[in-house]
Order: structure tokens, then C-alpha cells, then sequence
């Protein structure tokens, strides 16, 4: 019996947790098309293109809003069951609320590594596509910074110049192996420049041990042991176009730590994604804790419209709160993986004061 019983709790959440994605996939579908539709609207593509493009961002985006997911799923399952006294019966058979939250918790709890290791591979990879589709409709786009497996990569329109920037590495101050091409703004060839390193502290840059081939000197190579390079990105703002790890999979990140840090990735940065990877299945858990504390405890079936507000507001004030402590962390307030974790905490010391209350009714 105790196995039926439990089947149906699961099975049910689980169906509800497939519902409201599908809920948050119709809106971020919505959302993510538009703003691709005002991406490529000067440029000549077909329809399918902006709705492959959205298909391809959706599934990141899923993973960060999934605790929010959990929690409406949650209160949305125990207001089901107790509309249709499911919750009574569950009682009956010896079901207390406690126990009824730690069989959701735990299904949130392993629902979320299953994302980690399943999902988030496939959104990473997702991602990347998005990235390299969406760099071959970039000369429509003024500036584009990216970071993959062939190093950095600038592109942008400086002095009615457009100047494509690869560099094989970020290091500290430096950008390595340099080799910066300069194109009219028909795309026709200006110049090469082919250097050693680059130094980004400040603008301009300081290239050192460069080779220069101009359009009215192709067969002579001009060596220039040091200049100076006009451009609009400084080592700073790299770095905070660089926090972008979403093309970096749970998996990668923990494999291949070494490699992706060498790219140019800053190493407090590849920490604090880390512990989001680490602390999401936990995030999952708590969010249905904080749910059955809202929902459970109750037995009034006038109160729908009321959770439904509470839920809202909740979703918007942890949402903010998790992007205020997160601001916190890049700004040296608080240490980065403390950052990730301050929301988890603060949700979890709430709980712990209401789930004791929840367990005597």
C-alpha cells in the first residue's frame, strides 16, 4: 500500500513539475522570439530562423528560473491534493505533513541533480550553436565578444573600421598570440596585425612585438617592437563580458577546470559557477520547503487566490534577492561562493522556523 501510496505522490508531482515548465516554455518562448525578431530584423532570413535561434537559448534559461519552477509546482500539487481532500486521505493512511515534504524535497532533490548531469550538457551545447549561428549574422552587430575553445574573439567598428580581434588566451593583463584584422566598412582588407602579447590594464592597448602587413605593402612585413591600439574594451570590461559561463557544461567545468581557466576565464568566476551547479539540487529542496509552508499547513480551500499571490511575490522577492547578493559578490562585498549560497541560506532559516509548525498540525 505504502508503495502505491507513494507512487501517486511522485508520479503527480512530477506531472504537475512537466505542466508548469511547459507554462514558463510558452512564455520564455514568447519573450526570447521577439527579441530575436528585433535582432535580425535588418537582416534577410526566413521565419524559422529567429524560432530556431529561441529554441536553441530556452533551455539555460530553464535551468536558472527551475527553482522558481519547483516552487509554483509545489504549491500548485498541495493545493490540488487538498481540493480534492487527497491530503485528508493521505493523513489517513498515516501520511504527516512532514513526511509529505521530505518524499517532494527529495524528488526536487534528485530532480535537480538530474538536470546537471542530463539537461545541462544538452542546454550548454544548445548554447554554443546559438553562439556560432548567431556570430555568422554578426556583421550586422557593432561589437561581439565571445570566448570558446579557439581563444578569445573581438569584433567591433572603431574609427569607421571593423576590426576582428583573436587572441589565444586572456592572462592577467594579457591577451596572447594576438592577430587583429582591420576591414573597411565594405569588409574589404586594410590590415593585419600579427603580435606576441597585448597588454589590456588600460586603453589604449600596448601591443609589444607586433608583424604588420598593410593593403599598399603586402609583401612587406613591418616589425614594431612597440605601439600603441586604439579600442573600446579594456581588461575590465572583458572581464565582466567574460561571466557569461552558460556554454560550459556541469560536467566540463569539474573535468577539464585547468583547460577552461588557461582560455581566459577568471578563476573566481569558474568558482562561483561551481557552486551554482553545486548548491541548484539544494536550492531545488529548500524551494519546496518554503512552498508546503505556505500550502500545507492550511485546510481552508478559500485561500487559492491568495497563494497564488504569495507565490508570485515570493518568486520576485528571492529572484532579486538572489541577483542582489550575486551583485554583492562581484563587487567584493561579499566572496563569491557565499554569494551563491546567501539565498539558499536565508530561505533555509525561514523554513526551519515554519516547518516545525507545519509538523505539529
Amino acid at each position: 500500500m505504502n508503495k502505491t501510496i507513494n507512487n501517486y505522490i511522485i508520479v503527480n508531482f512530477l506531472k504537475v513539475i512537466l505542466n508548469v515548465f511547459l507554462v514558463f516554455f510558452c512564455i520564455a518562448f514568447i519573450l526570447g522570439f521577439f527579441e530575436e525578431i528585433e535582432f535580425f530584423k535588418n537582416i534577410d532570413v526566413g521565419i524559422d530562423m529567429p524560432i530556431f535561434l529561441t529554441i536553441l537559448s530556452i533551455p539555460n534559461l530553464i535551468i536558472d528560473l527551475l527553482p522558481f519552477i519547483i516552487f509554483i509546482s509545489t504549491m500548485w500539487f498541495i493545493i490540488s491534493i487538498r481540493a480534492n481532500s487527497d491530503l485528508l486521505s493521505l493523513k489517513i493512511f498515516g501520511y504527516s505533513n512532514l513526511k509529505i515534504m521530505l518524499m517532494l524535497s527529495f524528488v526536487a532533490f534528485v530532480f535537480g541533480y538530474l538536470i546537471l548531469f542530463i539537461v545541462n550538457p544538452l542546454s550548454a551545447a544548445m548554447i554554443k550553436k546559438y553562439e556560432m549561428v548567431k556570430a555568422d549574422y554578426s556583421r550586422d552587430v557593432d561589437h561581439l565578444v565571445s570566448i570558446n575553445r579557439n581563444g578569445v574573439w573581438i569584433k567591433e567598428i572603431y574609427d569607421n573600421e571593423i576590426r576582428v580581434i583573436n587572441a589565444a588566451e586572456l592572462k592577467g593583463d594579457f591577451l596572447k598570440e594576438v592577430s587583429i584584422y582591420k576591414l573597411d566598412m565594405n569588409h574589404n582588407f586594410i590590415e593585419r596585425i600579427d603580435a606576441d602579447e597585448a597588454n589590456i590594464t588600460n586603453l589604449p592597448w600596448i601591443i609589444n612585438n607586433a608583424q604588420i602587413v598593410n593593403i599598399n605593402q603586402l609583401n612587406d612585413v613591418i616589425e614594431v617592437e612597440s605601439f600603441v591600439f586604439q579600442t573600446v574594451y579594456d581588461k575590465n570590461k572583458l572581464n565582466s563580458l567574460f561571466r557569461n559561463l552558460n556554454t560550459i557544461s556541469f560536467w566540463s567545468l569539474i573535468t577539464n577546470y585547468d583547460a577552461i581557466k588557461k582560455i581566459g576565464y577568471k578563476k573566481e568566476l569558474l568558482k562561483e559557477r561551481i557552486h551554482f551547479f553545486f548548491s541548484l539540487p539544494i536550492f531545488l529542496l529548500v524551494m519546496v520547503f518554503l512552498a508546503c509552508v505556505f500550502t500545507i499547513g492550511s485546510t481552508n480551500k478559500k485561500h487559492n487566490f491568495y497563494y497564488v499571490f504569495v507565490s508570485l511575490l515570493t518568486c520576485a522577492v528571492i529572484f532579486y534577492f538572489k541577483d542582489l547578493s550575486v551583485a554583492l559578490g562581484q563587487t567584493n562585498r561579499l566572496s563569491l561562493p557565499l554569494s551563491v549560497w546567501m539565498p539558499i541560506i536565508a530561505v533555509t532559516l525561514f523554513c526551519s522556523i515554519g516547518v516545525l509548525q507545519i509538523n505539529e498540525k
